[in-house]
């Protein structure tokens, strides 16, 4: 999900060996059985500051008296055994969490791949089969142009190859949506910045305040610590609705009852500075593409956002619905060419029947999608994966 930049730990200067103390050995007789080079019981291996075996001055010990000989001790079996059952194990969680991701990645795309799965189902490989297939890529919003781009690369797939069966032609076209969506697949980058400050922006209903929530509480897995601010200041119980958020993160909120939003970004980001903070999320208010006036005071609060820390924000994220279809596309335009996108986040994948717009981004406008969500638990929002995404929808 995430990746980090590693700080190379110190080199630790050469410290001169202690001193070695002088220790009055007992006089042991010749019929005594050897004693081992290393024994605890006559060379004790206690610091200089420890007083249970000190003597005299801090660097002359005597040895206790010569204990009886020990019987052997028992060998002690490798715990190699277990090592490989915690590691299969440790597998084997991750298996079934992997395996119950995809089951509710299908079932949330459904919708979307039930009119492309069930084309290829005993269809013979004809102009029917390619026209129907066009037919349905439009229903699913892939778009005219990633469509074309799609049957154009099949046709000369199956050419080249000579596919003859319906199995074949669906394994050429998941070979060839994963490449056009591969572009989008990116991992979100934590520890470049101290804080990695993030800019959260998105239209009304896209679900922008709950996927901060859950973004936070995926970051504090990884150790990060997280800082929010409620700079949605128009919307009514928005500072609320991340206060909850907050609340159930066990994060702090910044957040003004009535204010600038630009202001509470501010104060976040030197707050988020001073506390030590590993990231700092801003929430902004939801707003259409088409309101040029506040869309000017998002590029306000970008601006505001760099003056209280260079080079902030260090990510834009757009949260996109994924009911909207085609209208994604035009919001990621919209946003991209206002504030310069360096991440998607698309929600509420389940359900739909447009979930063919990833195309349709890729091909238009490949901005890395970092998070898709098909649901409202936490775990159901994960980093995109393209293939993944592909044999979720074509089956």
């Amino acid at each position: 999900m995430f990746s980090f930049f590693k700080k190379k730990p110190p080199v630790p200067e050469t410290a001169p060996p202690p001193p070695e103390p002088v220790f009055q050995a007992p006089v042991v007789a010749p019929a005594a059985p050897a004693v081992p080079a290393v024994d605890s019981a006559v060379a004790p291996t206690v610091a200089p500051s420890t007083p249970s075996r000190r003597y005299g001055t801090t660097s002359t010990f005597i040895a206790p008296p010569l204990a009886p000989p020990r019987p052997a001790p028992l060998p002690v079996p490798v715990p190699a055994p277990l090592i490989v059952e915690t590691a299969a194990r440790l597998g084997s969680s991750e298996a079934e969490r992997k395996s119950s991701w995809m089951a509710r990645l299908k079932a949330g795309l459904s919708k979307t791949s039930s009119n492309l799965s069930l084309l290829f189902v005993g269809a013979r490989i004809d102009e029917d089969l390619y026209e129907e297939l066009e037919s349905a890529l439009l229903m699913a919003d892939a778009g005219m142009d990633a469509t074309q781009f799609l049957l154009d690369g099949l046709r000369r797939k199956v050419k080249e190859d000579k596919l003859l069966d319906a199995a074949a032609v669906k394994g050429a076209l998941k070979v060839l949506m994963t490449d056009l969506l591969r572009p989008l697949e990116k991992p979100l980058e934590l520890g470049r910045h101290e804080p990695l400050v993030m800019m959260i922006a998105g239209v009304n209903g896209a679900g922008k305040t709950t996927t901060i929530g859950k973004l936070a509480k995926h970051m504090q897995k990884y150790d990060q610590s997280v800082l929010l601010a409620a700079g949605d200041t128009f919307r009514a119980a928005a500072r609320e609705q991340l206060m909850v958020w907050g609340q159930r993160n066990n994060v702090t909120v910044i957040s003004q009852e009535s204010g600038d939003p630009a202001a509470v970004a501010f104060d976040a980001v030197h707050s988020g500075k001073a506390r030590g903070m590993d990231v700092v999320m801003v929430d902004t208010a939801g707003r259409l593409p088409t309101q040029l006036h506040l869309m000017e005071e998002l590029k306000k609060i970008k601006r505001v956002i760099g003056k209280g820390m260079n080079g902030a924000p260090h990510e834009l994220l757009l949260v996109i619905d994924g009911n909207t279809g085609q209208n994604a596309l035009a919001q990621v335009k919209a946003f991209d060419d206002a504030l310069g996108l360096t991440g998607l986040v698309i929600t509420k994948l389940d359900g739909t029947a447009k979930g063919g717009v990833l195309a349709a981004i890729a091909r238009t406008r490949p901005v890395p999608v970092y998070f898709i969500g098909i649901g409202e638990k936490i775990e159901d929002l994960q980093p995109f994966n393209a293939d993944e995404f592909v044999e979720a929808l074509l089956g």
